[in-house]
């Protein structure tokens, strides 16, 4: 049996966009590197996903460090582990690393996704080229 977490990245790394947003807790709050306010809720952070895929090129996870302040698998299933996946990739000819921070509810859905971005000019880059689509996309035809 495939976990959420498992299924995440493998879907992330594949960017199937249906198996990302099947991991997703409708009321998911997604913290951005680059903007203020989250993203809330699973249309919101599903659109922004998918602008994710589009921009990242050559986007692959490094490292996985999941949390281990549960001692006995009844806590866990209380209080699900924290999860961050390091990743590498490209924007536009920059070299990007991050980091997905990610936080699970009590069935075991991710309802918190932070991501952080390094180093700052590619950071920069990222949210012109995601600001940009984003509004494309909300503009009426």
């Amino acid at each position: 049996m495939r976990t959420i977490p498992a299924t995440f990245r493998s879907a992330v790394e594949s960017k199937d966009l249906s198996a990302i947003t099947s991991t997703l807790d409708p009321a998911i709050e997604f913290h951005s590197p680059v903007v203020v306010r989250p993203y809330q809720g699973r249309d919101a952070v599903a659109a922004l996903i998918r602008v994710l895929l589009e921009v990242f090129e050559d986007f692959h996870y490094t490292d996985e460090l999941v949390s281990s302040a549960h001692d006995d698998l009844s806590d866990q299933l209380c209080n699900p582990p924290t999860q961050a996946l390091i990743f590498k990739a490209r924007v536009m000819d920059k070299s990007v690393q991050g980091l997905d921070l990610i936080r699970f509810n009590e069935a075991g859905l991710i309802s918190g996704l932070t991501v952080m971005i390094r180093p700052l000019p590619a950071a920069m880059t990222l949210a012109r080229l995601v600001g940009r689509r984003m509004e494309e996309r909300a503009s009426p035809p």
